[in-house]
């Protein structure tokens, strides 16, 4: 089942057999995409909202000046674009972190689910308001907490989202991310990143490297990152004890 981790950890539970399996339907084509490859840019009319179904994925912008800012960060169940369907068009650029497995549903599937099944409808916007929550919080990340903060941060949410989807196993997940990758996502440099890396390691907090992260003290991790699961909309898990 392609949309198996669709809201899973969250509201899943509220979907009807039916209407899971008018998703499923509404699936036209599924594609494994390689790894840093670009999905959709800035400006491309959107025809089909993306889910991803395995890997990981990323919205981002490249500055004049060659850097690229990372606005979201997509684990397994995300939809990439979704908010490309009711504007057509999208602002940023989507691109593959890994390689990643992405279902292909068509507007127009959309467009009839939106008509004939207007709970699974409030569901696909409930996913976009998730969308905006991470936004939000990304905003306060970047504005508000220093260099070890916003990566504590980042590092928590992350570990909730992948638990939420069955992805975390002795605390540990899969984060194919580059220094320089988590650098663009926290408005630090690479070198930055390292120091930081390796404060956490030293303090016992975190352990980050090698396509992987181990979170070895959540409790003292979120309170240097400020971070408070509550936007993630998530069912009980080990972030909340």
């Amino acid at each position: 089942m392609e949309t198996r981790d669709f809201l899973r950890g969250r509201r899943r539970s509220e979907l009807t057999e039916a209407e899971i399996a008018a998703l499923e339907t509404a699936i036209e084509r599924v594609e494994t995409v390689p790894a840093r490859k670009v999905m959709s840019r800035r400006g491309e009319r959107m025809r089909y909202s993306t889910l991803l179904v395995e890997g990981y994925a990323c919205r981002y912008m490249d500055a004049r000046d060659g850097y690229r800012q990372l606005l979201s960060y997509h684990v397994p169940g995300d939809f990439v674009d979704l908010h490309g369907y009711p504007s057509r068009f999208i602002d940023h650029d989507v691109g593959t972190i890994s390689e990643a497995k992405f279902a292909f549903i068509p507007h127009e599937q959309i467009d009839r689910i939106m008509v004939d099944r207007p709970h699974l409808a409030a569901m696909l916007w409930f996913s976009t308001l998730l969308d905006a929550a991470l936004h939000r919080e990304w905003i306060f990340r970047i504005g508000r907490l220093d260099a070890a903060g916003r990566l504590a941060h980042f590092l928590c949410e992350t570990f909730c989202r992948m638990s939420a989807v069955g992805r975390v196993s002795d605390n540990g997940y899969d984060l194919p991310l580059t220094q320089q990758d988590l650098g663009e996502a926290t408005g630090l440099t690479s070198v930055h990143v390292n120091r930081i890396v390796r404060r956490l390691r030293e303090d016992g907090l975190a352990i980050v490297g090698r396509g992987k992260a181990r979170i070895l003290d959540f409790g003292q991790l979120a309170r240097v990152g400020e971070f408070d699961s509550d936007y993630l909309y998530l069912e009980d898990g080990p972030w909340k004890a």
